[in-house]
């Protein structure tokens, strides 16, 4: 069986992408934007690589009362764009990690390029081992993370330490539907050896083994659907956008694009999203 480490080198040549942060510029600038006058909404095709974008990190942000006296961590915050948005918006530190280097770089300069390098720092890091001392953070976030994380017990408990007591986890995640096995390549792997998905009732299980309490659990699957739906009749219409998530998934984008909506019309996947706490005591 391949290593941890395997794994690792594995994810990250599926994430790698040379000169990321040269190609958003250049892909901007032909969309007819000013790399240097950015704004949130000229990010937003980009800036959250999940499903239903935007609109699903308003949703989950939306239970936990955030100000800005609150330490975040974003866990696999990709371009950072959540952190972004949760820093912008709310007023909270936010430090987000990502085992990609290559978007650990582009998250550091489109931030900057919007101004918010005071509240939002990132770093590269494994999600099994985080590099925070324990009790570090008011709020753990992560999205679409857990799908290439096979230790799913030490991923929780990595979670449970950083988190303070009383703290909070806030998760979105991609899980095992009751279809059968999923088609690849999945915008999260080529090919199986790096996805591990849960079902909502294993997943409900870790979190509860790890000592979480469960404050939120909504199945967001239907709305899922909806959007791809949308998106896909969206780009039969106009055509792909210069500016959009095939800068991010390469050649293989429509094929991976196609396989996640019809992995969620065949019930393969599923999606959750929770929120849960790290008890006083």
């Amino acid at each position: 069986m391949p290593s941890a480490d395997a794994h690792s080198d594995k994810i990250q040549d599926h994430y790698s992408s040379e000169e990321l942060g040269t190609k958003i510029l250049h892909a901007l600038t032909s969309a007819g934007k000013d790399p240097d006058r950015l704004n949130f909404e000229d990010l937003v095709p980009i800036d959250e690589f999940h499903i239903r974008g935007r609109k699903a990190t308003i949703e989950l942000a939306r239970d936990l009362g955030l100000d800005n006296g609150m330490q975040v961590l974003d866990v696999g915050c990709g371009l950072g764009g959540a952190a972004r948005y949760l820093a912008n918006t709310f007023g909270c530190r936010v430090t987000g990690v990502d085992l990609s280097a290559d978007y650990c770089r582009a998250a550091v300069d489109l931030t900057q390029r919007l101004g918010l390098d005071s509240l939002v720092c990132f770093q590269q890091g494994n999600a099994i081992n985080l590099p925070f001392p324990d009790a570090s953070f008011d709020i753990v976030w992560t999205q679409h993370t857990a799908m290439n994380i096979r230790d799913k017990v030490r991923f929780y408990q990595e979670m449970w330490r950083v988190l303070k007591p009383g703290g909070r986890l806030a998760l979105y995640d991609i899980l095992a539907g009751t279809g059968g096995e999923i088609h690849f390549p999945v915008p999260w792997a080529p090919e199986p050896s790096i996805s591990f998905l849960l079902t909502a009732e294993q997943l409900l299980e870790r979190l509860t083994e790890t000592g979480f309490e469960v404050l939120a659990w909504r199945d967001v699957t239907e709305s899922g659907r909806s959007w791809f739906s949308h998106l896909r009749e969206k780009i039969r219409q106009e055509g792909l956008p210069s500016f959009g998530l095939q800068l991010l998934l390469g050649d293989d984008f429509r094929t991976m694009a196609q396989n996640q909506m019809l992995n969620l019309e065949e019930e393969r996947i599923a999606l959750i999203e929770a929120v849960v706490r790290r008890p006083e005591i």
